[in-house]
């Protein structure tokens, strides 16, 4: 049985990054992961390890750009398309690997998953290759800077999940830049959140929006043309509370293996495979049984 995780998610959310520590981890576990990259605008030195399948081979965003005169957006999605069009290469070059984890990068532009149909196909198209797949959902820490950014962030998450129609893992990224040590406001970048703050974001609580009555934002607020608008979106997370994110630090690596078991546990990894019989029973700890 072979494996796949969509690594997904907006720009500079660390999805390589994580990738890499991903493949690390594995390693690190005596476990086999290989790299699949589907960004064509990726930057080769952005990758930690040489991708095992690259979509670059097929077709690059360069290409694109020079040969049809696209520009960066209306360049992915042709690639896309190109991808799709061919994707007998794709099976092709996964067809060398078994009983493997395929981790695999996505591009970073959010309306790939959202709005076009393009991943929620090349999905189908491993499952009907015999690839088990979920998908994670990158979003960072600095989101919790701004509470309507970081909703933004949530309602995303929401659309990509209802368009991929997979197993889905939330993940809060590069948590490592927030600090709840009020004592070291240099420790974490992205700002001191009390533990229970924290808490709010991973489970996203909607009040989160609302200002606290007769405070000067929630007059401003009531005066706001937006005002419904947001009471509309706490209604519609609260009615479908489908989002929640894990936690991520990439230093460490308990935070790394927390989100490896959610992942294992959501593809059923390892469950239907059949226990692997020593080859050589006259060796080593097996001697005596004989």
């Amino acid at each position: 049985m072979r494996y796949a995780v969509l690594v997904t998610g907006p720009a500079g959310a660390g999805k390589s990054t994580f990738c890499s520590s991903f493949v690390t981890h594995l390693q690190t576990s005596k476990r086999t992961g290989h790299l699949v990259n589907l960004d064509p605008a990726a930057n080769s030195d952005a990758f930690e390890y040489e991708p095992a399948i690259d979509i670059r081979d097929l077709i690059s965003l360069d290409d694109v750009m020079s040969e049809l005169g696209y520009g960066p957006n209306g360049g992915l999605v042709y690639c896309f398309e190109y991808l799709l069009q061919n994707m007998d290469w794709l099976e092709e070059e996964l067809g060398g690997y078994d009983d493997d984890y395929l981790i695999i990068d996505c591009p970073g532009q959010i309306e790939l998953y959202t709005h076009h149909p393009f991943l929620s196909t090349l999905v189908r198209n491993l499952q009907r290759m015999g690839i088990r797949t979920c998908a994670t959902y990158l979003i960072e820490s600095q989101f919790m800077e701004d509470k309507y950014k970081f909703f933004s962030g949530v309602l995303s998450a929401m659309s990509a999940m209802v368009n991929l129609e997979v197993p889905w893992i939330n993940i809060m990224s590069k948590m490592d830049l927030v600090t709840s040590n009020t004592e070291d406001s240099g420790s974490g970048r992205n700002g001191i959140r009390a533990t229970k703050d924290i808490a709010r974001y991973l489970d996203p609580d909607p009040l989160l929006l609302v200002s606290a009555p007769g405070s000067r934002d929630e007059k401003t607020e009531r005066n706001s043309k937006f005002h419904a608008l947001n009471r509309a979106i706490v209604q519609l997370i609260e009615d479908h509370p489908l989002v929640s994110f894990l936690p991520l630090d990439l230093t460490n690596p308990d935070s790394i293996e927390t989100v490896l078991s959610h992942i294992d546990y959501t593809m059923q990894y390892g469950e239907d495979e059949e226990p692997k019989e020593p080859t050589n029973l006259d060796e080593g700890d097996f001697a005596d049984l004989e």
